[in-house]
């Protein structure tokens, strides 16, 4: 066996599995109001971007080659039912509006589909008496997800974990005339404690209570086929698991199962615990990032969203 391992030529000749900047997805959050970008405390090289960044983040992204892009909002006003979330003139859809004008297809734009960022208790959806109402919510969703596409959007992704998500933006887009538009299903979208410098990032934190009685349980691999099963029966073009690293069996198992186009999602917490480790010396941040994307598209992953694409493009290119 050694004998294919003698030199880094033969090593990657007979290299089984690769990762290529063409499966990265690089997640972006867009603060609306912002005059200038700010650092994010707990993601180390990540910042909220001020709107009239966004063309140039592109800009350097495209340099790299990263082609995807997943965005973010963080409005500057929230109330009780996230109406800024839907607004034509919003955070997202301005920023997907300008990208297509400038990018046209040359970037693919994925836009999250959710209500923490825009609800001022920070949970997924519309309460009632504290807990969150799944039909009701599932309107607003509806809502979104259109406003999305009007502005340009190639796929969008409902992030809520509400029932019935997939199916309610699917009608509701093909009922608008956007049958070409697509979903990335966040279908094992788990109650992660890897969430917590995303929620940082977006001012999304609950004010009260948690989120597990719409996400999932991380100790239920077979009621994440379940989810999966039912978003794939309703529509959905690409599906997800999310987080990854914790949840590579969850991955493998999705793809074998349903040999659907896969994503996974390298969390902010995964990412700031490698940038945390390597800041103190105790892994080598290049080589430690690159496993890491190697075992998610290793365990069935056909495209990663991570935190980590910018630096990773450099690597993989070098």
């Amino acid at each position: 066996m050694r004998r294919l391992r003698r030199t880094s030529i033969i090593r990657e000749l007979v290299r089984e599995i690769t990762v290529a900047r063409s499966d990265l997805i690089q997640p972006i959050f867009i603060e609306e109001g912002l005059a200038s970008d700010m650092p994010i405390n707990s993601m180390p090289g990540q910042r909220r971007l001020a709107p009239s960044s966004v063309q140039r983040e592109i800009g350097s992204l495209t340099e790299k080659n990263i082609q995807s892009l997943l965005l973010f909002g963080v409005p500057k006003r929230k109330d009780e039912m996230g109406s800024s979330a839907h607004d034509p003139d919003g955070v997202v859809q301005k920023a997907v509006s300008r990208i297509r004008d400038e990018y046209g297809e040359k970037v693919a734009v994925f836009t999250d589909v959710c209500m923490c960022q825009y609800t001022d208790h920070g949970h997924c959806g519309i309460l009632r008496d504290g807990h969150v109402e799944n039909d009701e919510t599932l309107k607003h969703l509806a809502e979104i997800a259109v406003s999305h596409a009007i502005a340009g959007a190639d796929m969008v992704a409902p992030s809520a974990m509400i029932d019935g998500q997939v199916k309610t933006i699917r009608t509701a887009l093909d009922d608008a005339g956007y049958k070409d538009v697509g979903i990335l299903a966040y279908s094992a979208k788990h109650a992660s404690s890897f969430f917590g410098p995303f929620r940082e990032a977006a001012f999304s934190s609950p004010k009260f209570g948690d989120r597990r009685t719409y996400q999932m349980d991380y100790s239920n691999p077979d009621e994440a086929l379940r989810e999966v099963a039912l978003d794939v029966s309703e529509g959905a073009d690409m599906i997800m698991v999310k987080p990854a690293l914790a949840y590579l069996d969850v991955i493998h198992r999705v793809k074998k199962r349903f040999k659907m186009p896969t994503a996974a999602y390298n969390v902010s917490g995964e990412y700031a615990m490698v940038k945390a480790a390597a800041r103190e010396g105790w892994l080598d941040e290049k080589s430690t990032i690159l496993e890491i994307l190697t075992a998610i598209k290793r365990a069935g992953a056909d495209m990663i969203i991570t935190y980590h694409a910018k630096e990773a493009a450099e690597w993989l290119q070098g």
